[in-house]
Order: structure tokens, then sequence, then C-alpha cells
């Protein structure tokens, strides 16, 4: 399938020169060497393989290089279909070693810092937005795209990556659940990441994408996101359709550590996950959940909609509180970090109509200029 631009839902009152991803249609029914190609022939292969190149050299430790590559030929038994041969054929398409393929997904695992909200209006409407913050921005806002997984020529669920990333941090099954997932810090990231993946676990952006597939509702993909063993630990953030329908998952490699409800009829409509696990205190140099929740309170339950939601976004976006810790001097590297936060949300909105459950959803994303 091709690929092109995507005309935004709604932007952003202030937002004006935020560039939206490009919308790519991937076909599950390809075989999954194939299914990308399509894709791939919309991107320069040259700036490709250097960006492959250069996000490695930063981000992989030398160690890991040492155990992956002489390996790289069998790494294809420990990887889970559809991945392994999605990875596998972009690597052939654009003349990439498969271990560094592997390890350039390793990379975008290992750097996940980000904001997810969940909440309900007063009519019972369930809304999902996050930022994802990450380096390389000159990088990353070229490669983003918004991908519908087609299945029968129908959309079976769809997400937001960067191509040659065949995870998903964010997705969503149209009329059923949204996903977000936050890294949570474990200790020994790549040490721990490389001996759970060698043990045939999960990345936990696949296990996103898995869910995405295969669970039937909100209930489902809960119990799924929970459950099955992964690399790393997380937050996963999901939202439903119907009322009451959003959980905060705080994750440990092999099961729940927290399970965080929402709870309206205590009063508690949103719920706010950064990288900290939510019943400690964030670090004051980093405490982005306080900030949200300042927001989220000032805008008001009957007042939640999907612009004010971003508007929350926008008061927080990455290194703003940061930057209150150092000096004036700092402003690039403040304006660097601010830059590259890719904004996504969306919104279920469900109707009972004779006694059928409609639902309607809606979607954007963009990422946000300097």
């Amino acid at each position: 399938m091709g690929c092109g631009p995507w005309a935004l839902l709604a932007l952003l009152c202030g937002a004006a020169g935020a560039a939206a991803p490009l919308r790519c249609n991937v076909s599950l029914d390809s075989p999954a060497e194939q299914r990308w190609l399509p894709v791939l022939r919309h991107f320069e292969p040259a700036f490709l393989r250097a960006a492959v190149r250069r996000i490695i050299d930063e981000r992989v430790p030398g160690w890991v290089h040492q155990v992956i590559q002489p390996i790289a030929a069998q790494l294809e038994a420990f990887m889970p279909q559809p991945f392994a041969g999605e990875i596998a054929g972009m690597c052939k398409a654009l003349g990439v070693d498969l271990g560094d393929g592997l390890l350039l997904n390793f990379a975008y695992e290992s750097t996940a810092f980000c904001t997810s909200i969940v909440a309900q209006d007063d009519k019972g409407n369930i809304y999902h937005g996050r930022n994802l913050d990450y380096d390389y921005v000159d990088i990353l806002s070229k490669i983003t795209v918004d991908v519908q997984f087609l299945k029968g020529g129908q959309v079976a669920y769809q997400g937001t990556t960067f191509l040659g990333y065949v995870g998903l941090w964010t997705g969503q099954s149209p009329h059923k659940f949204t996903i977000s997932g936050n890294e949570r810090e474990g200790g020994s990231w790549w040490e721990n990441a490389i001996a759970a993946f060698l043990n045939r676990n999960y990345p936990v952006s696949w296990l996103v994408r898995d869910t995405l597939s295969e669970a039937r509702d909100f209930q489902a993909a809960v119990l799924r996101l929970a459950s099955i063993p992964i690399i790393a630990e997380v937050y996963y953030i999901v939202g439903g359709v119907s009322p009451k329908e959003g959980m905060v998952i705080t994750r440990n490699r092999r099961g729940p550590a927290d399970l965080w409800p929402l709870d309206p009829l205590q009063g508690e409509w949103f719920r706010v996950e950064t990288n900290y696990d939510h019943w400690t205190t964030p670090p004051p140099c980093d405490d982005r959940r306080t900030a949200a929740i300042k927001a989220l309170n000032a805008t008001g339950q009957h007042n939640i909609n999907f612009d004010t939601l971003f508007k929350v976004f926008l008061k927080f976006l990455p290194c703003e509180l940061l930057f209150q810790f150092f000096h004036k001097a700092q402003v690039l590297f403040y304006q660097g970090c601010k830059s590259c936060a890719l904004l996504w949300g969306t919104r279920f909105t469900a109707q009972l109509s004779l006694g059928v459950l409609k639902t309607e959803s809606c979607s954007k994303c963009f990422w946000t200029p300097i």
C-alpha cells in the first residue's frame, strides 16, 4: 500500500507549524517479509541506513554488539512472527545487517520517556492521550508514520511508530480499546533485556501490537498486557469505549506490580502516568505528573474533550519543567528537547441506541515545533 500526507482532524490552537506524520497502510495479508516494502519506497534508503547507524552507535553499548552480531543469523529463532519476518524484510531491502535491525528496535525500547493520560468526561466518554519524548528529532520527525494495519481490506488496528521499528508504543483497536506504553526504570536495562529476549520474552512494544491484534475488548487487553512475560519493566495505559474503562498497568518482567483503574464515582476521573510508580513521589527535577494533574483539575471533568486534553499536554512538554533547574544558557537544550514531543490522542464516544452499543473514534498525532 502507498503512503501519503494525513490531513489532521483538528490542529491545536497555537500549534502552527506542527508536523503531521505520514499515514501508511500495511497489509497483514502480505507476507511479513514484504508488507513494509511499499512504505519504504517513500523514503531515501541512504538516509535510513545513516539513521540506523547513528542511533545504534550512540545508543547501543559496545558489549551488546559483541553478543548480538555473532548470532545474528540465528536471531530469528528467538523472535516471534510476524516481527522476525518484518525486520528481516526491511533489513534486506535496505542492505542493513539483521543484527543491526534488531538492535535498532532495542534502542527505541530503552528510551520511551513520556506522559500518558486516560480520562473520562462527565458523559462517560473516554479520552486517551500521550506525548512521546525522544532524542534525534532531526531523524525521527522525518520517519514517523501513522500506520493502519489492514486485514481483508479493513483496518484491524492502527498506531504511530518510526519506520524500521516494528513495535508500537501507541495504538488503538477501532471501537475496542487504546494502548500507550511508558518506560519504567528497572535498572541494568540492556543486561536484563538481552537476557530476557534470549529467553523468548516479548519486547514491550511487540506485546502492545500483539494485543491490538488479538484482544477482543478492553478487559481482554488488560489481562494480556498484565500477564505475558516481557523483556523490560513498563507502564501500560489502556482506555476502552465504555465508562470506567481506563487503567494504568505497572509491569514487572514476569507480571503485574499494580493495576490502577479509573474510579469516576469517587471523583477519580483521570489517571496520569509518566515514568515513575504512581504511589511514589517523582523527583523534583522531573515532576511532570504534578503539572499534568494541576492542568487536568483546572480543566475540569465537564470541560475535558479532544482539544482541551491536547492543551494539557502542551503545558508540560518535555524539558519544560527540567528547564527551571538550569541556567538560561541551556535554552537551546530546552528548545531541542521541546521540539521532539510526539503528541497523540484518541477519543472514544459510546452511544446506546435500541440496545446496541455504537462507538465512534477519532485520533490525531503530530510533532510539536520548536
